[in-house]
C-alpha cells in the first residue's frame, strides 16, 4: 500500500505566498523610495536585507522541515509574513520599516522552504505502479505555483497605482496573502519522528557539481534582480513612463512569463538541460542590456516582457538540475536558498550601479557577467542529462522525478 501523499494545493498557496515579496520587489523598492525619506540607494538596501532574511530562513530550515514539521513551519512563516508586511505597511517609522521588512523576510523565507521540500518530496514514486492524480505531479504543482504567484503580483502592479501614494501597499498585499493562505496549512502534514536510518544519514551526493550550483546560483540570481529591483526607476526616469504604464508593462511582462512556464512544460527533456541554461541565459543577457537601455516605451516593454519570458524557462531548468542531485531534495532547497542571497543583493548592487555609471552600464555590466556564469553552470548541466527512468534497485539506485516546475520527465540517481 502506497503512503499517503502531500496535497497539492496547500503546497501552491505557499508558494505563491512565499515568493510574493520577490516578484513584487520594483514597487515596494520603489514606493520606499519615494514613499520616506530614503534615497534610492536606501530603499534598495532595505529591499536587499528583506531578501537577505528570506535566504537566511532558507539555509536554515533547508534540512530541518520534516523533522519540525511542515504545518508548524508553514504557520510560524505566515504568521512572521503577517506581522512583518503588515506592520512595515502601516507605520512610516524607517526602524520600523526595516524591522518589519527583516521579519516579514524570514517569513516568506520559511515558507519557501516548506514550498520546495513539500514539492520534491512528492517525486518520490508510490510503492505499486499506478497513474497519479494531476494535482499530485510535482511539476504541475510547481507550475501552478508559478501560475499563482505571477497572476497574484499582476495583479497587484494594476491595482496598486490607483491607490494612491505611500510605501505601504505592495507590503500589505504580501501580508494579506499570507494571511489568505493561513486556512490551508491544516492539510499539510505534522511533525513526525521516523527511525534514523543509514539513508537518512548518507552525506548530500554529487558534491562537486552541487557546490558548483551553490557558488553560481547567487551570481545568477544577483544579476537578474539587480535588473528587476531597478526595473521601476528606468521605466519612470530613464523612460520617462508613469507609474500606471509602468505597473502595465510589469503586469504585461508578468502574463508573458507564463508563456514561459508553458514552454518550459512543452519542451521537456527534448532538449536536455544544458541547452536551455546555457543558451537561455546568453538570451537574458540581452534582454538585461535592453531593458536598461531603454528611453521609450517600447523598447523599456520588449526587454522587460522578453526577460519575463525567458526566466521562468531557465529557472525551471536549473531547479531541475539542483533535484537531480539529491532526491531528497537537499540540493534543491540549497541551490534555491542559495539563489535568494543573489537576490538579495540585487536591488542594493542595481541601486549602486545605477547611481555611479548609470543605467545602460550597468545594464551592459550585468549582462558581460551573467554570460561568464552562464560558463560553470553548462559545464555542470553537461554531465546530468535526463535518462528514461527505470526500475529502481534496492539500495542502488532510487528513482527521482525533477521537479523543474513542469518540465514531466524523470531521472535516476545513484546513491
Amino acid at each position: 500500500m502506497s503512503a499517503p501523499r502531500t496535497t497539492a494545493w496547500p503546497l501552491v498557496a505557499l508558494f505563491t505566498a512565499g515568493y510574493l515579496a520577490p516578484y513584487l520587489l520594483p514597487t515596494a523598492v520603489g514606493r520606499l523610495d519615494t514613499g520616506l525619506p530614503l534615497s534610492p540607494t536606501q530603499a534598495g538596501a532595505i529591499g536587499s536585507a528583506l531578501l537577505l532574511s528570506s535566504a537566511a530562513a532558507g539555509f536554515l530550515l533547508a534540512s530541518r522541515v520534516d523533522r519540525i514539521g511542515a504545518r508548524t513551519l508553514a504557520r510560524a512563516g505566515l504568521l512572521l509574513a503577517v506581522l512583518g508586511y503588515g506592520g512595515a505597511a502601516l507605520t512610516t517609522l524607517v526602524p520600523a520599516v526595516v524591522l518589519g521588512a527583516l521579519v516579514g523576510g524570514f517569513g516568506s523565507g520559511t515558507v519557501t522552504a516548506v514550498a520546495a521540500t513539500g514539492i520534491t518530496a512528492m517525486g518520490a514514486p508510490p510503492a505499486r505502479a499506478e497513474s497519479r492524480a494531476w494535482g499530485n505531479d510535482p511539476h504541475r504543482t510547481s507550475a501552478l505555483g508559478l501560475l499563482g504567484v505571477s497572476a497574484l503580483a499582476g495583479a497587484v502592479y494594476l491595482t496598486v497605482p490607483h491607490l494612491g501614494a505611500g510605501h505601504g501597499q505592495p507590503l500589505a498585499a504580501i501580508a494579506l496573502t499570507a494571511l489568505a493562505v493561513w486556512p490551508l496549512t491544516g492539510r499539510l502534514p505534522l511533525r513526525t519522528a521516523p527511525v534514523r536510518t543509514l539513508h537518512d544519514r548518507m552525506p548530500l551526493p554529487h558534491r562537486r557539481s552541487g557546490l558548483v550550483l551553490v557558488a553560481a546560483m547567487p551570481c545568477w540570481s544577483l544579476v537578474q534582480n539587480s535588473l528587476w529591483g531597478v526595473s521601476g526607476r528606468i521605466g519612470l526616469s530613464q523612460a520617462h513612463l508613469t507609474e500606471v504604464t509602468v505597473g502595465v508593462v510589469f503586469a504585461v511582462a508578468l502574463g508573458a512569463a507564463l508563456i514561459g512556464v508553458v514552454g518550459a512544460g512543452a519542451l521537456g527533456p527534448r532538449l536536455g538541460l544544458a541547452t536551455p541554461i546555457g543558451a537561455g541565459t546568453a538570451l537574458i543577457a540581452v534582454c538585461i542590456a535592453l531593458s536598461a537601455s531603454a528611453t521609450d516605451l517600447m523598447t523599456f516593454a520588449a526587454g522587460e516582457i522578453a526577460w519575463n519570458v525567458l526566466y521562468p524557462i531557465v529557472l525551471s531548468y536549473m531547479i531541475g538540475l539542483a533535484a537531480s542531485l539529491d532526491p531528497r531534495g537537499r540540493w534543491a532547497v540549497l541551490v534555491g536558498s542559495a539563489a535568494s542571497v543573489g537576490t538579495a543583493a540585487g536591488p542594493l548592487t542595481g541601486s549602486v550601479l545605477s547611481a555611479q555609471a548609470g543605467f545602460p552600464v550597468m545594464g551592459a555590466m550585468l549582462a558581460a557577467g551573467l554570460l561568464v556564469i552562464a560558463v560553470p553552470l553548462t559545464a555542470v548541466a553537461l554531465k546530468r542529462r535526463p535518462v528514461a527512468a527505470r526500475p529502481a534497485c534496492e539500495d542502488a539506485v532510487v528513482q527521482i522525478e525533477i521537479p523543474a516546475y513542469e518540465n514531466s520527465y524523470a531521472s535516476t540517481a545513484a546513491i
